[in-house]
């Protein structure tokens, strides 16, 4: 079914059987749930602080468990924020707390694998990408910069992958400056 026939069934349909059919599709499928919990009560603070204890738990596990150190858990927790809708600035925040975090980690352990650290670049062009499309580089920058710093003191053989990354993403941010009217 096209969006366009939906509109149309949706129309056709009185007031009560559409009331009916949201309520069904709210306690069936739990991603609708999801999706009206969080539209109607937000609540982004207290899940922003859940997400990063679960992040934090990933590497640095409070009982004797080895750190799994998997970036998909807080990727998928980004992924599931931006389809909800929050607010840029918390996701922002949470994915550079990620990215921090396991760097913290790095220095504690630093891992054999090559993996980690492309993982870890990964998240930091996708974070910049995302600071950049909602225009937030200026608040975040002191945190984007000592990442980078960080990957250059810990001596990883991509820092200057990290460098590069932060001089591309500053160079647009300038250039979108530059380009936007004063008046």
């Amino acid at each position: 079914m096209s969006k366009l026939e939906l509109k149309k069934y949706l129309k056709s349909l009185k007031k009560k059987a559409l009331e009916e059919q949201i309520l069904d599709l709210y306690t069936r499928y739990k991603e609708v749930k999801v999706f009206y919990d969080f539209a109607f009560n937000p609540k982004e603070q207290d899940m922003m602080d859940a997400a990063k204890a679960r992040i934090n738990k990933e590497y640095f596990p409070q009982t004797r468990r080895r750190p799994k150190a998997r970036r998909s858990v807080a990727q998928n927790l980004i992924k599931h924020y931006l389809t909800l809708g929050m607010e840029p600035g918390l996701i922002a925040d949470l994915m550079l707390y990620n990215i921090e975090t396991a760097m913290a980690f790095a220095q504690q352990r630093p891992p054999r694998q090559d993996s980690f650290y492309t993982s870890i670049l990964r998240s930091y062009e996708q974070c910049l990408d995302h600071l950049h499309y909602h225009q937030l580089i200026a608040t975040f920058l002191t945190r984007v910069e000592a990442i980078e710093d960080l990957s250059r003191q810990l001596k990883w053989s991509i820092a200057d992958q990290f460098t590069e990354s932060l001089y591309l993403a500053l160079g647009r941010y300038n250039k979108s400056q530059s380009q936007t009217p004063r008046g």
